[in-house]
Parts: structure tokens; sequence; C-alpha cells
């Protein structure tokens, strides 16, 4: 890693000795009484204290930096942890389900970058290599791309095709056009003139949490997500964004397994739209902060996408046939249909959701039948994709149909990987 890396580390250590041990041990130290005393001999305890942590965590950092080496060996990625025991991690570059570049905003002043490398399986199964210098990490990134595709690993990095970028007023608009939001709106404001006018402070209780509520559900997608935009590029899709970390994310081509469309209630007035996507090796807290393939743009848009990441899908021109009528899930089932590229179904009664995954990337077909539906006579068709955000299923319809539907999927799915073949050098 870069030698940067070592201080870093260091000064991280030390932020979080001062918050949770440093600053609790000068207030002790410090008070008398009932005040507060500064006097030589408490600064002279809290700065040896302070001199042993600094000594502790300057070691870790060396340590850590020390610890951490990798090499690319034929097509695999070698990444070796320790110094007095060696962890040997041998990863074949054909399981690589997403590269990204990550650039937080202390190593953007230093000019570092941290590269994560996305395999399938679960949350642990992430390669982190941090730090590196800007111009290393973007050609780590190609050559591990390139070692993927199965192309030499000097092979230039692909050209890339700008594919939309979404504007600040995009952004915002679709974050605050919302009903959750509005109603938050409405109540932060009502609360706070009730406060101002009748001098309640009781009203606090409300006003604090709609706050709260608001810049988790607006301030912060707008800080991850300005300046979003896609580029197109024969090694996958590219992603850039972020205002105090930037990111930049590549998919390879076939990594994404399911897409979904999401038309909130005023957004469809508005012929606008969300992708949401399930990557394979995507897991917890990198899922949620992963699964969008683009936050805000026109509908059409949006479809042009999904026939990107899916070659070959017309998600509007597949017929989508109701459920029946006896069905009586809360989230309202409109419909599904499939072609020879996807399987495609519709569901959401305020929020509409359209929920799409190609033949080739389906994991298991299966029918599931609830009590309810089992009065019914009715059942759920599960098209599964690797655990993510999008799940597709056909749900309450006649067993009959079911049963049909469940064949004909897995039929279209095992010719569809037969015809596909194996991608995991997709170049080849």
């Amino acid at each position: 890693m870069h030698w940067a890396t070592a201080p870093l580390r260091a000064m991280a250590g030390m932020v979080v000795y001062f918050v949770l041990l440093g600053f609790p041990l000068l207030v002790a130290l410090g008070r008398r009484g009932e005040g507060f005393r500064l006097t030589p001999e408490v600064i002279g305890i809290f700065m040896a204290v302070s001199g042993v942590a600094a000594i502790v965590m300057v070691v870790a950092g060396v340590w850590g930096w020390l610890s951490l080496r990798f090499r690319i060996d034929g097509d695999d990625l070698v990444v070796e942890r320790g110094v007095l025991r060696r962890n040997v991690r041998r990863i074949p570059l054909s399981r690589v389900q997403a590269i990204d570049v990550v650039r937080p905003l202390i190593t953007r002043m230093l000019a570092l970058a941290e590269v994560r490398v996305e395999l399938a399986g679960d949350a642990h199964s992430e390669i982190a290599l941090s730090y590196l210098g800007r111009q290393s990490a973007q050609q780590l990134r190609a050559e591990l791309l390139a070692h993927a595709a199965g192309l030499p690993g000097h092979t230039p990095e692909a050209p890339e095709r700008p594919f939309w970028r979404v504007s600040f007023g995009m952004l915002f608009g679709s974050l605050v056009l919302k009903l959750p939001v509005l109603g938050t709106i409405l109540l932060f404001l009502s609360s706070l003139l009730f406060l101002l006018v009748y001098a309640e402070g009781a009203m606090l209780a409300v006003a604090v949490p709609a706050l709260l509520g608001l810049l988790r559900g607006v301030v912060a997608p707008l800080v991850m997500y300005a300046g979003y935009s896609v580029a197109t590029s024969p090694d996958g899709v590219r992603l850039r964004y972020g205002l105090l970390e930037t990111r930049m994310q590549t998919l390879p081509p076939g990594r994404v397994q399911a897409v979904r469309i999401v038309e909130p209630a005023i957004w469809r007035g508005l012929g606008w739209a969300r992708l949401d996507v399930t990557v394979a090796g995507y897991a917890g807290d990198r899922q949620a902060l992963s699964s969008v393939l683009l936050p805000a743009a026109p509908r059409q848009v949006c479809m042009m996408l999904v026939a990107q990441v899916f070659p070959g899908a017309h998600v509007d021109a597949v017929a989508l046939h109701p459920a029946s009528a006896k069905g009586l899930t809360l989230d309202r089932a409109d419909g599904a249909g499939t072609d020879e590229t996807v399987f495609v179904s519709r569901h959401g009664w305020l929020c509409r959701n359209t929920d799409v995954i190609a033949h080739a990337r389906a994991q298991s077909v299966r029918l599931t039948v609830n009590p309810l539906q089992r009065f019914l006579r009715l059942g759920t068709v599960h098209v599964d994709a690797p655990p993510g955000v999008v799940r597709v299923a056909a749900a309450d319809r006649e067993l009959g149909e079911a049963r049909a539907i469940l064949e004909s999927t897995a039929h279209r799915a095992q010719a569809a990987r037969a015809r596909g073949g194996d991608k995991a050098r997709w170049a080849r």
C-alpha cells in the first residue's frame, strides 16, 4: 500500500482515542468541585497519556501497512495479510462482480484512493485495498477488469461512452417529491410554527425527529449521489457519484442479476423513475449503499439502461397478465409476463415497482402457497436471484397457471444459460 496509509490509520486511531478516552479523561482530571480547571498538572498527565496512545497508534498504523500485500498471479488476485502470521487468500478474478474506486474526503486531499473488489459470496467476501495512489488505483482497476474479462493485464482501459448525468435539480426534486417526504416537511413546518406561536417546548419532540428524518431521507442521499453519472463501455457499466466521498463503480457485463424500476405516485406524473439493482457480492450495508443503478431519470432513459444491462430486453413490450381477482395481498400484484429474454412482474399501490430478471440470471424457480392462498387455490411463483433488494415474483396466480409459469420459466432459464455459455470470461 501507499506509505501514507500508516499515518492515516494512526490519525484515525487518535481521533477514536480522543473521543472515547482522551476527552473524558481530560474532563475527569480537570473537574474540581463544581468547576473545571486546566492546571499544568492536569495538562501534563493528559499529554503523557496521549503520548503513549500516539506511540501505540503509530505502531499499529505501521504494522497494518506492513501486514497487507497483494499481487496478480495469472488470472488470480493474491492477497497476503499479517506480519508474524501470514494469511494468503487467492481469488479467481472470474468471480469479480464489481470493482469500486472509493475516495473519502481526506484521501482526496492526499491524492489517494481505495480499491474495493466485490466477489460473489457473503458480507465477508469483499477485498479492500487501502490506500493506493490515485493513478495506481486507476491502473489496478483497469488491470483487474482486463483479467476478469479474460484479456492480458496490460490491455489498455476500454473507452467509455457517456450515457446519462443526473442534474442537481432532478436529484433534489426526486428526493423531495415523495409522499412520505412531503408529509414529513409539512409535519416539521407545522410543529415549528406551533412552537414559535405558542412557545410550547413540547413540540420539539415532534420537530426534532422530523428534522432528523429529512436529513436522512433528503440531505444524506443528496450528498451521496451528487454528480451522479452513468457511462457504458466494453468492460461494463461505469458509475461515478459522491460529493464528500467520491466513488467510481464498475459493473462488468452480466454481473447485474435483477433490476427494479421504481415509480412513486408523484414521479409518474412527471415521467420519472429510479433503477434499483441486485448485484451478487454486495451484502449487508454495502448492498444498501450500492443497490441504486440510477437514482432519478426520465422513464425512457431507465428503460434504455435496462436494455444495456440485459441485452435484448424490451420491458415495455412484454405483455403482463393480471393476477387473480381473488388475491388479497397488501402489495397489490398488477401482473406478470415473460418473453425469450426476461421475466417481468409489476406490483404496488402508490409506488409502482416493476421487477425484471433475465432468464440467464435466474438461480432457481419455485412455487409457494401460504394458508390463505391455499384456501383460495392461489399460488406465487418466485424467480430467484442472489439476495438483494430486487425479488421477482408473480403473486396470486391460479394454481394451474402458476404451475405452467413455473415449468415454462425453468425451461426458458435453462435454454438461456445454454445459449449464453460461460460468462466468467466475457471478452472471450
